[in-house]
């Protein structure tokens, strides 16, 4: 059988593609190619697509036919969390309608497998520093969470009534690189908006230093790529489960570091001289999410293996080892 993996061309979605193949998966990929390119997903059939449109449930479901295709992991969505405040309407045609596409699609195959692409974005504010899934209330604070948030519920109505078992992986801040031509293809993440910004001879930035944390900076919780490729998969093998206590789980580490730290270790990685810049903050940034990883280490038996110096040094190899990245170290001066 097969796996059709929505979004695969991109960051997160490419890096589950080689896991998969891994493992020796069939695998078959539907992107639109906006953030990613055919070369990331070693050879596995491209269906170009955007699934957002009217007609995209009727095809999904024929290449679902088509390629027997048995689970679905779906990543293709919009994941600005700004660009969400700015362009509300279109993040919720675009990420709604993908969901609702990706259901009739499989209701209408007999699909019966579907692990979704979530975020720690559904919890908006929480009223607690490590956040477990069934906290309560889940209000997110920016149009991007929201459309998450109603991803799940979409998923959940489907499950007792067309028999989808759904699984939301809610992931935190996802950075790092395995192999190196995986490289964020995006520059949409904090370390790769760092990166190019030093490439450019320009101060990195920090948006905000006013928050109420200890160093006035963001925290998040931040997952190695690969450490949540690994939990895509294990994901699956839960939803071959009869017994299935949860369908949502995070997927972090449950330790927090600012956007300052980030940024004192991209300095110890790289070499580089540089002083960073702070700017205003951005819309819709909530002060800290740190997620509780109790529930999936318990129930799937998944653990991080990477931390955040793994994931900034493989971060830099990756973004290194582009030629149209490449930063000479040597010769580097700040300009700005």
């Amino acid at each position: 059988m097969t796996v059709l993996v929505t979004g695969g061309c991109g960051y997160i979605g490419a890096h589950v593609v080689h896991a998969l193949h891994k493992i020796n998966q069939n695998v078959v990929v539907v992107d639109d190619l906006s953030y990613g390119k055919p070369t990331r997903i070693e050879g596995a059939r491209l269906y170009g697509m955007d699934i957002a449109s009217p007609d995209a449930g009727a095809r999904l479901a024929q290449i679902m036919k088509d390629e027997n295709v048995d689970s679905v992991i779906h990543f293709a969505a919009r994941k600005q969390v700004g660009e969400s405040v700015e362009k509300p309407l279109w993040y919720y045609q675009q990420n709604i309608n993908g969901m609702l596409n990706v259901l009739e699609g499989m209701k209408d195959s007999g699909v019966k497998k579907l692990v979704f692409s979530s975020s720690a974005a559904t919890y908006g504010v929480p009223p607690v520093d490590v956040v477990p899934e069934d906290v309560v209330p889940m209000i997110p604070i920016n149009p991007y969470g929201q459309t998450k948030l109603f991803g799940e519920w979409m998923a959940r109505a489907c499950e007792h009534t067309y028999g989808i078992r759904f699984c939301a992986l809610r992931y935190f801040n996802v950075a790092g690189c395995g192999p190196v031509e995986l490289e964020d293809p995006a520059i949409l993440n904090l370390i790769p908006m760092l990166f190019e910004r030093l490439q450019r001879g320009k101060a990195p930035a920090i948006f905000g230093d006013d928050y109420p944390t200890a160093d006035g900076t963001c925290i998040r919780d931040y997952i190695h790529v690969s450490d949540l490729a690994d939990a895509h998969l294990e994901a699956l093998k839960y939803l071959d489960r009869d017994e299935r206590k949860y369908d949502a789980f995070n997927v972090g580490t449950g330790k927090g570091t600012s956007v300052r730290e980030i940024v004192e270790e991209v300095r110890k990685v790289t070499g580089l001289p540089f002083k960073e810049t702070v700017m205003d903050r951005r819309a819709g940034d909530p002060p800290q999410l740190i997620g509780s990883p109790k529930r999936i280490n318990e129930e799937m038996g998944w653990h991080a293996r990477y931390d955040v110096k793994d994931i900034v040094e493989s971060a830099w190899a990756a973004w290194q080892a582009n030629p149209e990245h490449h930063i000479d170290v040597e010769s580097w001066k700040q300009i700005d």
